[in-house]
């Protein structure tokens, strides 16, 4: 069966909208990719307002802020407002945003927003990659702050240090994640980018790997000084075919590389190792943070750190400060001897490198609760899927989160958990329409099969970049009552 892909998108944006704008109302306010945007713009001294569908901790926090919030997206939400932002995420449907377009106010796209934000900044640190952009940001960004440098940040996932996901400072420095989804990096301006690896995903819009290696090459073109890439990732490097006129900074495993680490020692949750650049030993470097994947994230972060100028000193306490962003291996409780982790892994690979890592660390059983993540994605990627999830000891998975989608693909939990051997779901009516009280009974029964079935020196990992989370906090609230 073939799949028509999205139209790929041409990038026309007025960078000189945001002038006389006084009131910007955000659609989808709580929204992981708003939030930080909205944090920026509290901070740079615009009066903004937002709506979203559900009340959640991040409402709490942008109400916190000031900010007034709607609850409900109705058309009388924009009133007052000279520019209106949302998220792709957003149906054609919604009132607000028919209203919005209706208005004759400006109507822009988060990403559109975004890229706008990135031209305000000399030092704008942009990190691209199909994995590890949340982590990496979130490490560069720890360096910064522990440096005492007063950096602005938009990250895809919460910084305890920064108090959030965004923060405006005062400096000329702004550190960003940047994700290639319909090419939304491609509005951004780069000073210095960083790209960490290059992988096959949101295949419904690229197509292809070639396509996506070839928005990566879009992206190294449109940055104005350095370019800080994995030197040992094949498509990566790929990606620089044509560019000129950049300063090139490699990171990645082995000496062929600028930077590179010897002497890797895992313990648990901890690794150190010795950082290199050019066969000079820089120092130690310690992790909190598991995995050979934040290796090389982490160098990554120590090559963009030192290019804009921290000592190598301040990056390795940044390092050991840093213990992790929210939902990457997001350590959330200890019950009856029971470990419960959250992280946001959704692709293959993630999740390769996530299962791999939490099976090195000498637990009795190793529990994965995946979410799968869009209807395309999962059926693009179904054979990937199916071999990472027979890494851990206990696979189960819940209904596919749409999100975004409608499924015309076809694709229901059934058709990967029938491949993986033992795997635990609990099978639901496809022709159902898919609500809240569905979806948290669904949970609900993973939630009570695995209180039953865990031991004390096991690890339970809630996986996805969805609400799987919500699993993990009703187990720790069930083991509690125990």
């Amino acid at each position: 069966m073939r799949y028509s892909l999205k139209k790929r998108k041409v990038i026309y944006l007025d960078r000189n909208i945001l002038n006389g704008k006084k009131h910007i109302h955000f659609i989808g306010i709580g929204g992981s990719g708003m939030y930080p945007l909205a944090q920026i713009l509290h901070g740079q001294g615009y009066y903004l307002t937002g709506s979203d569908n559900n009340e959640t901790e991040t409402l709490d926090a942008v109400r916190n802020m000031g900010i007034p919030v709607f609850i409900g997206q109705r058309a009388e939400n924009i009133e007052g407002a000279d520019l209106i932002v949302h998220t792709a995420a957003i149906m054609a449907d919604n009132p607000e945003l028919i209203a919005a377009k209706e208005s004759g106010v400006p109507v822009l796209e988060r990403a559109d927003l975004l890229g706008i934000v990135t031209g305000w900044y000399d030092r704008a640190v942009c990190v691209s990659g199909t994995h590890g952009k949340t982590s990496t940001t979130s490490m560069i960004t720890q360096i910064m702050y522990t440096a005492g440098i007063d950096l602005s940040a938009y990250i895809g996932g919460k910084l305890p240090c920064i108090g959030g996901s965004g923060k405006a400072g005062s400096s000329d420095i702004l550190v960003c994640e940047s994700c290639e989804f319909e090419d939304h990096f491609l509005k951004f301006l780069p000073d210095i980018s960083v790209v960490l690896n290059i992988d096959a995903d949101h295949l419904d819009y690229f197509g292809t790997l070639e396509n996506i290696i070839e928005s990566f090459r879009k992206f190294n073109n449109n940055t104005t000084k350095c370019i800080i890439i994995n030197g040992t990732d094949e498509n990566s490097m790929k990606s620089l075919d044509g560019v000129v006129g950049k300063e090139i900074i490699t990171f990645g495993s082995n000496n062929s590389c600028d930077y590179y680490p010897e002497n890797i020692v895992h313990n648990g949750l901890l690794t150190t190792y010795d950082a290199m650049y050019k066969g000079e030993k820089l120092g130690e470097i310690t992790l909190h943070v598991a995995g050979i994947h934040n290796v090389l994230n982490s160098l990554a972060a120590v090559a963009a750190a030192r290019y804009c100028g921290v000592e190598f000193e301040h990056i390795a306490k940044g390092l050991e400060d840093f213990r992790g962003a929210k939902r990457r291996f997001d350590k959330l409780g200890e019950v009856n001897g029971i470990t419960i982790v959250d992280d946001y892994a959704h692709h293959p690979t993630e999740l390769e490198a996530t299962l791999k890592a939490a099976m090195e660390m000498n637990f009795r059983k190793v529990w994965a609760i995946f979410q799968p993540f869009t209807f395309s994605r999962t059926k693009l990627l179904l054979d990937d899927f199916v071999r990472v999830l027979q890494i851990p000891d206990h696979t189960i998975l819940t209904d596919i989160m749409g999100s975004r989608e409608k499924n015309t693909y076809g694709i229901f939990t059934r058709h990967l958990a029938e491949q993986i051997p033992d795997c635990v779901w609990f099978p639901q009516d496809e022709t159902a329409e898919w609500t809240d009280e569905r979806k948290y009974f669904n949970f609900g029964q993973i939630c009570d099969y695995v209180c039953e079935n865990a031991q004390s020196g096991d690890l339970v990992i809630t996986l996805g970049c969805g609400d799987a989370y919500k699993i993990a906090k009703m187990i720790i609230s069930k083991l509690s009552e125990k």
